[in-house]
């Protein structure tokens, strides 16, 4: 499995965990401002790690090139 797989399922992973215990907040009638803004906050800095890891990925992959080409 490569570093991208492996990263990618890790930030899934801790996304459907926030996700699960979001419902389970709804399901008791208790899903306050702070477990909505969690869910979000969550989303946002994954999908920023995201981002971040294919920029990463991106510019070692092009100065490696460089370096062996």
């Amino acid at each position: 499995m490569s570093y991208l797989t492996t990263t990618m399922t890790f930030l899934r992973t801790v996304l459907l965990l926030r996700l699960a215990r979001l419902r389970v907040a709804a399901g008791e009638k208790d899903a306050g401002a702070s477990a909505v803004e969690l869910a979000i906050i969550t989303a946002v800095i994954l999908g920023i790690a995201a981002a971040l890891l294919f920029v990463i990925k991106d510019s070692a992959t092009t100065e490696s090139a460089q370096i062996h080409g």
